[in-house]
């Protein structure tokens, strides 16, 4: 009986929470933020149980209203106009008001990953990010707005954040993603209209951290944490990250995801392809806005096997795999596009100090597929066929209009292999989109692989300037 009346009591108490619950916003809609243009955009939040809340934006003044729930949860949609640089307000009302200022029209991305995609733009100790200050100094833009989500790693899902979006100046810029920032830079610069970026990453995270319980179900060696389990590491552990800094946001309106991770994967690239499908697959359905872009950096060579246990080396501690793996991720997602980074890889630095020419191809691939400008190079080329005659193999590569080059260079890249599995260095030529392989070590080839190694910088581009990844034509 008295078991009874503490329930009683505690219900009573969270039915009178609900029922007197203020008119609350979920902190991804703030002051400053930007809303995607031309479309109908979710905006949520909770209020007073069976209260209706009404929601006038400035831009049209029409009415939009929704009946929260017994819990207090409400959602409705409103249609936004086209890209502009004129500021607007939102009012949210059930009785007490909420008004959100300086809202701009424009395009959102989700930028996520792991370091390389958390790295800000005044760069980590030691570690800069080359030109950051002067750009920095010269970031002013109320065009750019930036939000950076705070790491948050939870064994449940939660419905909020920690952020609060900011227009881009040098005190922000200086702690924003620095990939995240010159991607948005340059499409503010070339589409000439608003960009909001969204940044949620963690350094130090694998892919599975980023998924939820449910898109693991298929992957039964990954083990999913429950409540009550020790946490050692939370940004390595699966499910956290999404669960904390990822489903909070889920349902606001954006464009499109960049990506760059892939670096705590390197010791696994056989499931690679197959976890990075599902995780953008299920996004996708989460956000309910089709198939919207999905854009990722190529991890950069850099020396792996110095950080990797001896212990838990195998043949596949060489990062190629994972790059090889990320270009197989990228062959069965649909719309989607991957930067490659061959030229820009520091040996002893897993954080490339270049974080402008990443980005920036980030931003040809979205200029080119999204936006559908032209004119441009905007893909790396790709192996596509061998053939051989006689001692020479010659390699066959699509995305190529221009042809290839080496920038006046001898390419030193290519290796070249008999039926002894044995690979030697090789001589290259380039003949138009092709390069044609060969070495006197190898009177009869039939494998030939190019910048296979755990670093290396590549030698072969585009004439557009864009790197070739590295690749293999065995499946040794």
């Amino acid at each position: 009986m008295k078991m009874n009346k503490i329930s009683f009591i505690l219900l009573f108490s969270a039915i009178s929470i609900c029922l007197h619950a203020e008119l609350r916003l979920p902190k991804i809609f703030s002051d400053n933020m930007v809303l995607q243009q031309q479309t109908n955009v979710s905006i949520w939040g909770w209020a007073k149980a069976n209260s209706i809340v009404h929601v006038t934006p400035s831009w049209d003044k029409k009415h939009y209203e929704a009946t929260a729930d017994r819990t207090g949860k409400w959602k409705l949609a409103i249609a936004t106009p086209k890209a502009g640089n004129t500021p607007y307000e939102l009012t949210i009302k059930d009785g007490e008001a909420i008004t959100l200022k300086n809202i701009l029209i424009g395009e959102v991305w989700l930028c996520s990953g792991q370091s390389n995609m958390e790295m800000p733009m005044k760069g980590f100790k030691n570690t800069p990010v080359l030109h950051g200050n002067i750009d920095i100094l010269t970031s002013q833009n109320p065009e750019i707005r930036l939000i950076t989500i705070k790491r948050n790693a939870q064994i449940k899902p939660v419905d909020d954040i920690t952020g609060s979006w900011q227009e881009a100046n040098p005190v922000t810029v200086s702690k924003f993603s620095a990939t995240a920032y010159y991607f948005g830079r340059m499409l503010n610069k070339i589409l000439g209209i608003p960009v909001g970026l969204i940044c949620s990453s963690w350094g130090g995270s694998p892919i599975q951290s980023w998924m939820s319980s449910s898109m693991l179900n298929n992957f039964h060696d990954i083990r999913i944490p429950h409540q009550g389990d020790t946490i050692k590491v939370p940004n390595r552990t699966p499910t956290l990250l999404f669960n904390g800094m990822i489903n909070p946001i889920i349902g606001f309106s954006i464009k499109g995801c960049i990506w760059y991770q892939g670096e705590n994967n390197y010791l696994n690239p056989d499931e690679y392809p197959a976890l990075f499908e599902t995780m953008v697959s299920n996004w996708r359905k989460l956000w309910n806005e089709g198939t919207f872009p999905f854009y990722f950096c190529q991890i950069a060579p850099f020396d792996y096997a110095s950080i990797t246990p001896a212990s838990e080396q195998t043949t596949k501690t060489n990062s190629a795999y994972l790059r090889e793996a990320q270009y197989k991720a990228a062959q069965i997602i649909p719309n989607s596009g991957m930067a490659v980074l061959m030229d820009i890889g520091e040996k002893d630095c897993i954080h490339p100090e270049k974080k402008e020419v990443g980005a920036e191809r980030l931003a040809l691939l979205a200029l080119a597929k999204t936006y559908g400008l032209q004119g441009f190079d905007y893909e790396s080329p790709t192996f596509y066929s061998m053939s051989i005659v006689d001692n020479k193999a010659t390699i066959s590569f699509d995305h190529a209009p221009m042809w290839l080059t080496s920038f006046g260079k001898e390419l030193k890249d290519f290796e070249i292999a008999g039926k002894d599995k044995v690979f030697y260095p090789a001589k290259a030529e380039i003949k138009r989109s092709k390069v044609v392989v060969w070495s006197p070590q190898v009177p009869e080839p039939v494998a030939v692989r190019y910048a296979f190694k755990d670093f290396i910088v590549g030698d072969l581009f585009s004439t557009g300037g864009l790197p070739v990844s590295s690749f293999r034509t065995d499946n040794w």
